[in-house]
């Protein structure tokens, strides 16, 4: 069992920028794959973001891709999620997700569940 911590959120202006962290513990990661998800109110949880524990390629959501930034550091045990240029339509609930092995990008391929982050952009 996998266990994940949410940190970061808050509260920017838009244009601003924002580092979530993501602690993980329970057991060894290596063959893992990371991932956040955001959840805004009234609507399904989505994909933004997933990465290898190991490194490696990394996959983004459409609408995140060139302002947000996936990375992990294997000593820390610790996920982040880098976002930049922060928009009116990113603030959500920000989960980090793991996955045994990566094998989609939806919900259902992330076995364990941190609590989330509130990431609220003012315009």
């Amino acid at each position: 069992q996998v266990q994940l911590v949410e940190s970061g959120g808050g509260l920017v202006q838009a244009g601003g920028s924002l580092r979530l962290s993501c602690a993980a513990s329970g057991r060894t990661f290596g063959g893992y794959a990371m991932g956040w998800f955001r959840q805004a109110p009234g609507k399904e949880r989505e994909f933004v973001a997933a990465i290898p524990w190991s490194g490696g390629f990394t996959y983004y959501a459409e609408s995140v891709k060139g302002r947000f930034t996936i990375s992990t550091d294997n000593a820390k045990h610790t996920v982040y999620l880098q976002m930049n240029s922060l928009k009116p339509e990113d603030p959500a609930v920000y989960y980090c997700a793991a996955a045994a092995t990566l094998r989609g990008l939806t919900v259902a391929d992330f076995g364990s569940w941190g609590q989330g982050t509130q990431v609220t952009v003012s315009s």
